[in-house]
């Protein structure tokens, strides 16, 4: 695990392939996932700043929720809870959020963006005054897990098709996985891969991935491990 400070109130965890962030504000501070192999991300993010700590989860796969149980809320899409609760199998209580609401640390709002695609209640959060769309999974030149109940490439296309349409607000973008930071300029080149996949005219290698037979595109911006 590495801790990196972005700046006088924002900080990125490495861990182990997968990166979360604290963002603090005035009154309090938002932890936006909670790790993979960690278990202690809230004494963690407690350690950095002297502000309540709450927990907001871009969405529910393993790698993003390693700490969830040492909060006693968190905030979520409710479109993620099957995933969450379901297919995850975990617990605690979620406080729903979705399109445009509003998270205000004091002196620092931060909007939801739905995302659906990647997970069904996927979101990116727009760290409105500071211009940086924090993206989760959706956003990133690593690979997109696009393979399994969860996942699906119509959702995913319209999610980049709304992005465009953002990409005034934000000059950079913090993804959980890959290069940090990337270009808003990806999401225009995922766009053009995601749909050469969707039209048959990407070619993919047939891979197994930890026992799943999936599809793997490289579509140069990102790879795409898609169903078989």
């Amino acid at each position: 695990m590495e801790i990196i400070k972005i700046n006088e109130d924002t900080w990125r965890i490495e861990d182990e392939g997968v990166r979360f962030f604290l963002l603090a504000g005035e009154k309090k501070a938002l932890l936006i996932d909670s790790g993979m192999q960690i278990h202690n991300a809230k004494e963690i993010a407690e350690g950095l700043v002297d502000l309540p700590v709450e927990l907001l989860n871009t969405h529910g796969d393993n790698d993003h929720i390693g700490s969830n149980d040492e909060f006693d809320f968190f905030y979520m899409n409710p479109a993620e809870a099957s995933n969450y609760y379901n297919t995850k199998k975990k617990t605690g209580r979620m406080v729903p959020v979705t399109d445009g609401d509003i998270i205000d640390l004091g002196g620092r709002e931060l909007e939801i963006i739905t995302l659906p695609g990647h997970t069904p209640g996927s979101i990116a959060v727009l760290d409105k005054n500071n211009r940086v769309l924090i993206s989760g999974d959706p956003i990133q030149d690593g690979n997109i897990f696009m393979f399994g109940v969860q996942r699906e490439m119509h959702a995913y296309l319209l999610s980049l098709e709304k992005l465009e349409k953002y990409k005034d607000r934000f000059d950079t973008i913090y993804p959980s996985h890959g290069s940090f930071p990337v270009s808003p300029e990806l999401i225009g080149a995922l766009h053009e891969g995601a749909q050469r996949i969707m039209d048959g005219e990407a070619e993919g290698s047939s891979e197994e991935f930890y026992g799943v037979k999936i599809k793997r595109y490289d579509v140069g911006a990102a790879v795409f491990l898609c169903d078989e």
